[in-house]
């Protein structure tokens, strides 16, 4: 994910001088940062400062000098700071800038006011950062293109370009791992990696030249694996023991190795699909969609999406359907288990949702959904389909959906014209789902089944870490450990330590990480220091501030958290770290009368006594258009024109002879074998040997009797083995079956005394095909 800063003003205010320092220790970033900008025109300029953030971003200092004039941010509790806010004017600003801005989402925003011709503001800003996990093991840490310098005509070939470049770019990185640093990329130039410590547990290195047009890409990578990493960050000496500030705190990042082939995987979870009605409204297919093909074509709707989805489900998990408008309806009660008979109940109900062009109560659906308990060893995992904007509950939306996401992902196929694409977006990333964007209802199946099958693919759960302190310690968690983590992604989790050990010269302790993949069990031990070296700024004591805070607002406080909730609220102000409870206010003021923020802010009197300045965590509602290519639009259209047909009451004989006359001279065309194939396949994987599945291959039953390899061949096996044969031959045409061929291979091999070899031969034979034995996959 990239994050953008920006100066928000008329382009003649110009960036000319940055200084950045950054340290990185394993998977978090503290980042210091001056930026120096002049108004270069003869006129004057109103200036803003807007810096998005999101759950893994936390500022904690903001500033900025105008000549001999200073505003600074400070925080306060929320109902004063709310009480000082009235009496701020300018405030307008914000709520246009709402609704006009090209940015979606939250953002630290503060108006600086009006920049006279020739004049420079500085901005200091200081933020924390939890770093992504890349594919290849490498912490990512980003800075956007617009926060450089603008080198006007640049070269890169000579070195006096260089030297003034580093005239106006102070670039310093720092990087500590108890792993110990290995190497690092940048798409910029840089001085070498210069190693401070004799075991290569720190390093430094520099920025020469930013990349061209680019945002500056650093990845650092650590030295062996690194499954389980921890950070310890000794308490504020100003902090009172036992208090979270006073107190030690442990930043574990977990990134469990998943292999990628697992015995007996289990291919189990909660798959939650969520239909947004105003899909359903229009059934026609617009012709100029379909310019090759006759507009006397069944039309297509999202009832073929859910039915695939749910033919493509493996036995053993869990689902449910609700379908959501001005209100929303649920398939069962509850999610229900994956059998033969859940599976014909739920396609029969598929006909009966309504269109509904009302309100879209997202919200309600979402808070129902997430007020019901989690199954054991069950991942739940969203599919939500939305055509509509949600609106003004876009945040509460938001703010719901991160409550939970270390329960659950979210894939989200918002439509080409939803107005809630940002939304959707924003939902999928903070739960490590997925979000695409559907051009035509002829992508829908198609992209969902994609979907599906990445959210089959094996992930660490029933995830716990044990802790092994000294006699004397023990842990507080602030942030426990997520249900489940996916392939390629971490998370990570803080702690408290307190108490006293009761022999101060054991200096080490323990963590071990414990999860499984599928039947597989695996357990990582992390040794760690007690005592390192102190950080003035504390970063990890700011992420872990945020994260109780965040918990607290989300479960309310009982009276037994009030002790809790007063000593966080506490750290919150110390430390500068926005939280639920408090909010930003900022002060203009003369340099010579600026006040030092050491461990509070100023108290409430002198605030209103100060000339406010606009300053708010504000959530933007402005969309940046976006350009999608579909590469699969031709592939996939022609697999969904007759799902339509199917009725109600499941995949029998009645169903397929309505389909067969809607397809009445078309059964040459793969796609509509496939449909007929889809709609007669078990749940388990298997087919029946009907007269219905050999005239969907063009055979007779007769025929398909006669040529089964021999009386020892079950029937279901022989029906089971040529659907097979037949979806494999043609998934050139319909290349996202592989689910439903993952079903009946694990069907076959799980059959006794089965002559695959013969039963293939055969099958071949009758069908003209010629498909190889590793079909039968494991």
């Amino acid at each position: 994910q990239r994050r953008i800063w920006f100066l928000h003003s008329q382009p003649e205010v110009e960036l000319e001088t940055v200084t950045v320092n950054v340290t990185i220790q394993d998977f978090v970033a503290d980042v210091g940062s001056e930026l120096f900008y002049r108004n270069t025109q003869q006129v004057s300029r109103e200036i803003m400062f807007i810096f998005p953030v999101d759950s893994n971003t936390f500022v904690h200092s903001f500033h900025a000098t105008m000549g001999d004039t200073r505003i600074e941010a400070v925080l306060w509790e929320k109902e004063k700071a709310q009480q000082l806010c009235k009496t701020t004017p300018g405030l307008e600003n914000f709520r246009c800038l709402q609704d006009q801005c090209g940015l979606w989402g939250p953002v630290f925003a503060c108006f600086l006011g009006t920049l006279p011709p020739n004049g420079e503001v500085v901005i200091h800003l200081c933020y924390v950062q939890e770093l992504l996990l890349q594919p290849d093991g490498a912490a990512l840490f980003c800075w956007p293109k617009d926060l450089f310098p603008m080198m006007k005509n640049f070269t890169w070939c000579f070195s006096e370009e260089e030297d003034a470049a580093s005239e106006n770019l102070h670039f310093r990185v720092c990087l500590k791992s108890a792993h110990g640093v290995s190497h690092v990329i940048i798409n910029g130039r840089n001085s070498p990696l210069q190693y401070t410590a004799p075991d290569q547990t720190s390093a430094q290195v520099s920025l020469k030249l930013p990349p061209w047009r680019e945002d500056l890409n650093l990845l650092v990578y650590y030295r062996g694996s690194h499954a389980l990493s921890a950070v310890v960050e000794r308490g504020d000496p100003k902090g009172q023991p036992g208090s979270l500030l006073g107190d030690p705190v442990v930043m574990v990042t977990l990134t469990p190795n998943i292999p990628e082939v697992v015995p007996n995987p289990g291919r189990c979870g909660e798959f939650l699909f969520l239909m947004d009605r105003s899909l359903f409204q229009d059934a026609q297919v617009p012709t100029e969609e379909l310019p090759h093909l006759s507009s006397a074509y069944p039309s297509i709707s999202p009832q073929n999406t859910l039915l695939f989805l749910l033919k493509s489900l493996p036995l053993g998990c869990y689902f449910n359907i609700y379908s959501f408008g001005a209100t929303f309806k649920a398939f069962y009660q509850q999610s229900v288990e994956y059998t033969q008979e859940s599976m014909d109940n739920a396609v029969g109900q598929i006909s009966s949702i309504c269109p509904d062009l009302g309100g879209c109560d997202l919200l309600g659906l979402l808070k129902c959904i997430y007020s019901t308990p989690l199954l054991p060893d069950h991942p739940r995992q969203l599919f939500i389909f939305i055509q509509r904007k949600i609106s003004s509950e876009e945040e509460a939306v938001m703010d719901e959906v991160c409550r939970y996401r270390d329960k659950h992902r979210c894939f989200c196929f918002p439509t080409s014209n939803c107005g809630s694409f940002n939304l959707s977006q924003a939902m999928a990333l903070e739960t490590k789902g997925e979000c695409v964007c559907i051009h035509s209802r002829m992508e829908m199946a198609s992209e969902a089944v994609k979907c599906l099958q990445q959210a089959l693919q094996p992930l660490a759960s029933g995830i716990t870490l044990h802790w092994d302190l000294p006699p004397g310690l023990e842990v507080s968690i602030i942030r426990k450990a997520p249900e489940m983590i996916i392939q390629g992604y971490q998370s990570s989790i803080y702690v408290q330590i307190h108490g006293q050990a009761q022999d101060p010269e054991v200096g080490e302790g323990a963590v071990t990480l414990q999860y499984h993949v599928g039947s597989q069990s695996f357990d990582h031990t992390l040794r760690f220091s007690l005592y390192p070296s102190p950080d003035d700024r504390l970063p990890v004591h700011c992420m872990a501030v945020m994260q109780l805070l965040g918990t607290l607002a989300c479960e309310g406080t009982s009276g037994a958290q009030k002790d809790i909730w007063h000593s966080a609220v506490k750290s919150s102000l110390s430390l500068g770290v926005l939280s639920p409870f408090t909010s930003s206010v900022a002060v203009r003021m003369k340099q010579n009368d600026a006040w030092k923020c050491d461990s509070f802010p100023p108290d409430f009197s002198m605030l209103v006594s100060c000339n406010l300045v606009p300053c708010q965590l504000l959530w933007l509602r402005g969309f940046r258009p976006m350009w999608f290519k579909s590469t699969q639009f031709w592939m996939v259209q022609t697999c969904q024109f007759c799902l339509d047909a199917l009725s109600h009451k499941g995949p029998g004989s009645g169903t397929l002879t309505q389909l067969s006359s809607s397809c009445k001279g078309k059964e040459k065309l793969p796609s509509w074998v496939f449909l007929k194939l889809v709609a007669l396949q078990k749940a388990n994987g298997s087919w029946s040997l009907t007269a219905a599945l050999a005239s969907a291959l063009g055979l007779s039953k007769a025929d398909v009797e006669r040529q089964r390899p021999s009386e020892a061949v079950q029937l279901t096996t022989w029906a089971t083995v040529l659907a097979l044969v037949w979806l494999h031959q043609y998934k050139w045409k319909v290349s996202w079956s592989e689910l439903l061929e993952d079903k009946a291979c694990r069907w076959l091999q799980d059959q006794p005394e089965v002559q695959l070899d013969e039963c293939l031969a055969a099958a071949n034979s009758l069908l003209g095909c010629i498909v190889e034995p590793s079909i039968f996959r494991t």
